[in-house]
């Protein structure tokens, strides 16, 4: 067991020395082309290894499916390695963002960021080897930890869509007050080097600190990234497999997005909807197991509206002229206050349609409930107002078949008049 596992890790250790040793050796500036092929190169590197993962867990090559992972057919491991990998890429971006934000606040020269993000793989590596470690004994020892990571995620989600990394101050990490407590930091950066001697003392650069500050970032986001992939499955192998090769690419992308990130002000807002999505998964998962293919299909919606709706928006910027700064400002204010109204009206009404749907299979109120949830969706969602004509429609069927019987109308006979003459 131990051999797949190191196996596995010397295989992407050596991918990583070629990258550093043989692609990368010089140092120099990533442009967007070359950034580009690099993600494509990542991404079929990712897709090879999920028809890998078809054949590991199909015949159990290894042991894999036996005695490592879960038993699963290989289209069922092939199908969540895709989604947990897909999920994981588009949850890296809203850490691109902050890297984009470490980078400008540490004024690092784009000739030494290849090195640091190179470096900062390897730590992540092992911080989210040790975190789906802990993840997954958690989840099978206390069944009520997918509530816990549920919650987590859904709390995320808010704190996401009413906060701004605006404030981030990288010189209060604790990481970075550790280190200048202990050494001395240079004023200029020294080449790619971490550590440089002055006057005969060690002293640290400025590029280090840009590490350190990366590295606990990445803790951060493990932890909403990992209980949201450990929604789609349990299996140790998948969701360790699909975490690395999505770090991997993490570099190339950045460098190939880096540019253009402002043109994608919609895509955080689907990361917000996108984690609600899998909280609410992971909060029903005992009641309701939603299945591995509905949740690729709603990942993949939620990120191309995102990414439509800002390329539309960006669209439209360029052929109409800017507005003034008040009226920028009132947009701004209306578009918040819209995201926050709806925000808010799908966490309480998707939580009150959940207890309703609970409510079927345990003792409860489910026909006010569920009705209940739809009406303060219906505030903002058309979905939702279908839907709820649809469910009172029904209501109003059944209470008609179950009602109060129509009184019997007379015989036939009794309302037909004999003829003259007739007797009686």
């Amino acid at each position: 067991m131990l051999l797949i596992w190191a196996g596995f890790l010397a295989l992407i250790l050596v991918i990583l020395m070629l990258d550093l040793g043989v692609f990368h050796r010089r140092a120099h500036v990533i442009g967007i082309g070359e950034a580009l092929v690099w993600s494509a190169v990542w991404i079929a590197v990712a897709l090879a290894f999920n028809v890998a993962v078809y054949f590991l867990y199909q015949y159990h090559l290894l042991g894999i499916g036996l005695h490592i992972g879960h038993s699963l057919t290989g289209r069922d491991a092939a199908l969540k390695y895709f989604t947990a990998y897909l999920l994981e890429e588009s949850l890296s971006v809203d850490n691109m963002f902050v890297i984009a934000m470490i980078f400008t606040f540490f004024a690092v020269p784009p000739l030494y960021q290849h090195r640091v993000l190179f470096w900062g793989i390897l730590g992540a590596m092992v911080m989210r080897g040790i975190m789906i470690g802990a993840g997954t004994w958690l989840i099978n020892s206390l069944v009520w930890m997918t509530y816990v990571f549920g919650a987590l995620l859904i709390l995320t989600a808010v704190k996401m869509l009413i906060t701004s990394e605006q404030g981030i101050e990288p010189e209060r990490n604790v990481l970075v007050r550790l280190a200048r407590r202990f050494y001395p930091v240079t004023t200029d950066y020294h080449g790619q080097k971490f550590f440089v001697r002055v006057e005969g003392r060690k002293t640290v650069t400025p590029l280090l600190l840009v590490l350190l500050v990366i590295e606990s970032s990445d803790l951060l986001f493990a932890v909403d990234s990992i209980p949201a992939v450990l929604a789609v499955t349990y299996d140790p192998f998948i969701v360790f497999t699909s975490n690395i090769f999505a770090i991997l690419g993490l570099r190339s992308l950045y460098f190939a997005l880096a540019g253009m990130m402002h043109r994608f002000r919609y895509l955080k807002l689907s990361l917000v909807f996108l984690l609600a999505f899998i909280g609410t998964k992971m909060l029903l998962a005992h009641f309701y197991e939603i299945p591995t293919h509905v949740t690729l299909v709603i990942t993949a919606g939620i990120l191309s509206v995102g990414v439509l709706a800002s390329l539309m928006a960006a669209k439209r910027e360029l052929h109409h002229p800017e507005p003034p700064l008040t009226e920028e400002l009132d947009e701004a204010a209306r578009f918040a206050w819209r995201t926050v109204r709806r925000a808010v009206v799908l966490i309480v009404g998707s939580a009150v349609l959940l207890a309703g749907i609970i409510m079927i299979f345990t003792p409860g109120p489910a026909i006010l409930a569920i009705p209940l949830g739809l009406a303060i969706l219906a505030i903002e969602f058309q979905w939702a107002r279908n839907l709820l004509k649809r469910v009172i429609t029904y209501i109003d069927r059944k209470r008609g078949k179950t009602g109060p019987a129509p009184e019997p109308t007379a015989p036939a006979s009794a309302h037909h008049k004999s003829p003259p003459g007739s007797s009686p």
